[in-house]
């Protein structure tokens, strides 16, 4: 046998996020197309669920003429329906948008066969299981029928599934079409992911938990075994970080056969005159808002500090950052005053009218308005986590403090009613931003802060982090990104390490600011896709191979 690495004719891709923006697995799909298909062109097809009946996708852009004697031929003689197109985003890669409802009458013999041939224990389903669930075996149907219409045995073909939602459709491939070499990514394990959002001690207790076990005790049995039995099953097992796979060995049972690090590309990262033009709109935005809300009348010398991402209290470390912007606000030696955001989507009601009103009118103005660390009402500001601790902390912005809280509870897409300004768009006015994730499988927005020269602080319980914590000549927040050690149990010592860190970049001298934006940018460039594309050939090799192994096993010539 030689040694040479096997490399894929066509590769197909599928994933729930598949021209579906729902959260990091949009990123990594989205941002890595474009150096695949300059390998591949159209031999790499994206397949995702068609969500958008009776509406226009903007992220889609569908074609009559792509495959249109595969249409016609073979998909309307099925109960497949398929929409072919391009997705709207940089290499236009081809997608297909599969419709997998007809598949809900067939679930309890499709969800038999999973258990037949893979003990897939789908007895405990609910939620959002069958829907995912349909989609993947559809998506494994779609696949086929594309196999046996357009490619022949000579092909080498592979079939990259992501995330549980896709485990049931590379198990089919396996079985109806064993030529096609299967891959299997868990960006998250469910019950780790499950474990931490309980509030259960992960890492100080990972060696002692059974996978199974919790499944059992937290309802998660069938995700759990979908994605196990995948994890087990595929020819190549991969996820994205080292602390990931160390879940996936105690969690799956199964080591990843190769970690598929997230890179990210920076062609939406402004440059030169544009980037320093949006820096400065960004600022000016972000204090008009504040000194609006706050009554106050704060200028460009503030230091704005900023922490964003989904929703999740503790996992993403927003409960430990509160902790420590209350204990910076204690600090006497700090020698500017800071302005902090938390721009994560809550349970969002309407803009408030009172800062649109003032937002619109030059005065200055030296009272504050009601709830001055709002800037869109709630629909349950009562039960709401960020609010609640704020309140328990004292945090009120008092027209002493000066460290004061802003809580941007929408998505920041450029229609919010008050910034009116993309994530991005706001994202570079930051000074620092801050990142302290109990459970970060790996980690997008830190990254993406220092690509747009944003110094960051993470933790080393994110797998950016520790990826950060691997590189040479990297010692902490003067190097652009700060990796604090985090446990289950040090919770107040994170707190501090965050203030510190806050306080120090306070002080340091405008040549020693420039120096950390141009390290935290130099960081940024080591996870580029052109660098981390590396490891998916890795895996595509592996899978080739093991596929080749299965067919011979099988008696078919590969």
């Amino acid at each position: 046998m030689t040694n040479e690495r096997l490399t894929p004719d066509y590769i197909f891709e599928t994933s729930w996020e598949v021209c579906n923006k729902v959260g990091g697995i949009y990123t990594v799909l989205s941002t890595r197309a474009n150096t695949l298909q300059t390998s591949f062109r159209d031999r790499l097809f994206f397949i995702g669920p068609d969500l958008w009946k009776g509406k226009e996708n903007p992220l889609f852009i569908e074609s009559d003429n792509l495959y249109a004697d595969w249409k016609e031929h073979a998909l309307n003689k099925s109960r497949l329906s398929v929409r072919v197109g391009r997705w709207n985003i940089p290499g236009n890669p081809i997608v297909f948008l599969v419709d997998f409802q007809s598949f809900f009458e067939l679930k309890n013999k499709i969800y038999s066969q999973a258990w037949e041939h893979y003990q897939v224990d789908s007895l405990h389903a609910y939620g959002d299981y069958d829907e995912a669930s349909m989609f993947s075996y559809a998506a494994g149907k779609v696949v086929k029928s594309f196999y046996l219409y357009n490619l022949t045995r000579s092909d080498k073909v592979v079939y990259h599934a992501h995330e549980w939602m896709t485990g049931l459709g590379a198990l089919y491939l396996q079985i109806n079409v064993p030529e096609i070499a299967t891959i299997f990514t868990t960006h998250a394990t469910s019950i780790g992911r499950s474990i931490a959002g309980n509030s259960k001690p992960l890492y100080d207790y990972l060696f002692s938990y059974n996978g199974d076990q919790m499944a059992a005790e937290l309802n998660m049995q069938s995700k759990h075994s979908i994605e196990k039995q995948t994890a087990h099953y595929v020819d190549c097992f991969t996820t994205v970080s080292e602390i990931t796979n160390k879940e996936c060995e105690q969690l799956l049972n199964k080591k990843a056969d190769v970690i598929l690090m997230n890179g990210f590309e920076d062609d939406f990262v402004p440059k030169g005159a544009a980037f320093t033009g949006k820096r400065k709109r960004a600022r000016t935005a972000m204090l008009q808002v504040a000194n609006k809300l706050l009554g106050t009348n704060w200028g460009d010398d503030t230091l704005i500090v900023g922490t964003s991402g989904r929703y999740e209290f503790k996992n993403k470390g927003i409960d430990v950052f509160l902790e420590s912007l209350n204990r910076l606000r204690k600090d006497k030696s700090l020698n500017k005053n800071v302005l902090a955001f938390i721009n994560v989507p809550a349970w969002v009601g309407s803009a408030r009218e009172d800062l649109k009103v003032r937002i619109k009118c030059n005065d200055k103005f030296t009272t504050p308005l009601e709830m001055p660390f709002l800037t869109h009402w709630l629909n349950d500001a009562a039960h709401d986590q960020v609010l609640n601790q704020m309140r328990y902390l004292g945090m009120s912005n008092q027209p002493d403090d000066k460290v004061k809280v802003i809580f941007v509870p929408c998505y920041l897409d450029g229609k919010d009613g008050i910034f009116n300004k993309e994530y991005y768009d706001l994202l570079l006015g930051q000074d620092l931003s801050v990142y302290p994730s109990y459970y970060e499988p790996w980690g997008y927005t830190p990254l993406e802060s220092i690509a747009f020269k944003v110094p960051t602080v993470t933790t080393d319980l994110a797998g950016f982090g520790l990826w950060v914590k691997s590189l040479n000549h990297q010692h902490g927040i003067r190097d652009g990104v700060e990796v604090l050690h985090r446990t289950d149990n040090n919770y107040f010592e994170v707190a501090d390490g965050i203030k510190d860190t806050i306080s120090f970049y306070a002080a340091s001298t405008d040549e020693d600011v420039k120096k950390m934006r141009k390290r935290a940018s130099e960081v940024s460039e080591h996870a580029l896709w052109k660098h981390f594309i590396e490891y998916y050939y890795e895996a595509y090799d592996i899978a080739l191979r093991n596929a080749e192994k299965r067919l011979n096993e099988l008696g078919i010539n590969y």
